[in-house]
């Protein structure tokens, strides 16, 4: 695939980020724009490597040394054609994927790996620009209909494989708008808006209902749902943020990382916001060293804070693969996001053991060094205090949310509180089925997209009682 010498005469090339003065004080993406020609000698690097490894890094499957080859030959349509073969929505996982195909990539053995996710982004922008991504309604309905809850990546894809397959497809949303933490989780700066919009036009034009407002479980009751519906698809994510159980956690000015995030993508989108929730002026602890924690870190420095800390209890990563994730396994290795480049103190194995303040507000951490996990052992004498006017809680998610709507239904959980399915989907109560982060818990996007397009598959088997379905795609 590819150039034959390709990955021999040329090096892997990305796009730059633009500078950190200049993008902390706006809102755009940070990326800076990347050639096509650029792009097509990327693709040239794809080596002709027998058995492509990529395949396997991506839940999707993406059929990636194809449309690089595509990408290295000038035939972007084509390639357009292929990679909505696996992925419904390209120019998402193209911004904000980490990117495990490129980890699984054979050059990336002893050379830096082919240079795919900028190659996907540009595939598809370049047939949005064309005009060659066009809606495609079902040439016929099967008048079955289905409930998607939920408007997140994995709800979006099963809701699009199922309505392209002639069922009549209603999305529930319980915020304002449609798109989940596509919406209201990932930053204007990882990923603008118009970006989700323009794919929900096209789905809006192929007969998608999406129903925003509304929170099934309370709204609307499960069995309401099941009553109006052949078939329900739980797409609703894990939002059940991990907690901090010490002492003066109960003070104002700490809150989790998704009562922050939001608020920030509503003024955005022009929103007015009471009493939101601001980093400006103030000194911003961020306890959690994921994307989470990064997305805070990028936000806060946006919003002008005073200083920004972000706590680690795990240990720093190497900068290179650790000899425990060896290829083609996703690497333990230090990453440094766009937030990091921009400023604030970032810190490895810190526990935080309490909070101080006055008037009811947090004021102090108090928090000590740990040893290595899992013991995470305090360190005698490291113990410190901090300035924490804000503390923001980015530590992950435990599972979806168990009162209401999956109480209501009488689904069946697994071991670890997440929606119990079968192989196909399917829930313990027939006509119910489950995908994304509500079903396996918190993850990439790429999984969740991955989810629904196999959660849609399986439900449409069971509304029609057939083999298998293929939706088409531009």
């Amino acid at each position: 695939m590819g150039k034959v010498t390709g990955f021999v005469e040329y090096t892997r090339e990305t796009p730059g980020r633009r500078p950190p003065a200049e993008r902390i004080n706006d809102w755009f993406e940070v990326y800076q724009d990347f050639p096509e020609d650029k792009v097509r000698t990327q693709g040239a690097r794809c080596m002709d490597c027998g058995l492509p490894f990529c395949h396997t890094g991506c839940p999707l499957n993406n059929i990636i040394p194809d449309w690089n080859d595509l990408a290295y030959r000038d035939r972007w349509r084509d390639a357009i054609r292929v990679l909505h073969s696996t992925n419904n929505f390209p120019e998402f996982t193209g911004r904000i994927c980490p990117a495990p195909c490129e980890a699984a990539c054979v050059l990336g053995i002893n050379e830096p790996p082919v240079a795919i996710k900028v190659i996907e982004k540009t595939i598809v922008e370049h047939a949005f620009k064309e005009g060659w991504i066009q809606p495609e309604p079902p040439l016929r309905r099967t008048g079955k209909t289905v409930a998607v809850v939920g408007s997140g990546p994995a709800g979006l894809a099963a809701a699009q494989q199922l309505n392209r397959a002639g069922h009549t497809v209603t999305v529930f949303e319980k915020a304002d708008r449609i798109g989940g933490l596509l919406r209201y989780g990932i930053p204007e700066f990882k990923m603008e808006k118009w970006v989700l919009d323009r794919r929900l036009d096209q789905m809006t034009a192929e007969g998608v209902q999406f129903r925003t407002g509304v929170n099934v479980g309370q709204t609307i009751t499960g069995d309401q749902l099941q009553k109006e519906f052949d078939a329900i698809l739980l797409a609703g994510g894990a939002e059940q943020p991990r907690d901090l159980p010490v002492p003066g956690r109960e003070l104002n000015g700490i809150h989790f990382a998704m009562e922050f995030l939001p608020q920030q993508n509503k003024r955005c989108a022009g929103d007015e916001v009471s009493d939101q929730i601001l980093a400006t002026g103030k000194h911003v602890v961020i306890i959690g060293g994921g994307d989470t924690g990064a997305d805070c870190l990028g936000t806060s420095h946006r919003q002008k804070a005073a200083s920004v800390h972000q706590f680690e209890i795990m240990p720093m990563p190497p900068n290179e693969r650790a000899a425990q994730t060896p290829w083609p396994l996703w690497p333990l290795q230090l990453r440094v996001e766009s937030s990091h480049e921009e400023g604030g103190i970032r810190e490895w194995s810190m526990a935080t053991a309490s909070f101080s303040g006055e008037n009811g507000r947090v004021s102090k951490l108090h928090g000590i060094r740990v040893g290595p996990a899992p013991r995470f052992e305090p360190i005698p004498g490291s113990e410190f205090t901090l300035d924490a006017d804000l503390v923001l809680l980015a530590m992950g998610f435990t599972g979806p949310v168990k009162n209401g709507l999956i109480e209501q239904l009488g689904v069946a959980l697994d071991g670890r509180g997440n929606v119990a399915t079968a192989a196909n989907y399917a829930t313990s109560v027939p006509g119910i089925y489950a995908a994304g982060d509500l079903r396996r818990g918190p993850s990439l996007v790429v999984w969740a997209i991955a989810e629904g397009r196999n959660a849609a598959e399986g439900l449409n088997r069971y509304l029609m009682n057939a083999e298998s379905f293929v939706a088409g795609h531009a």
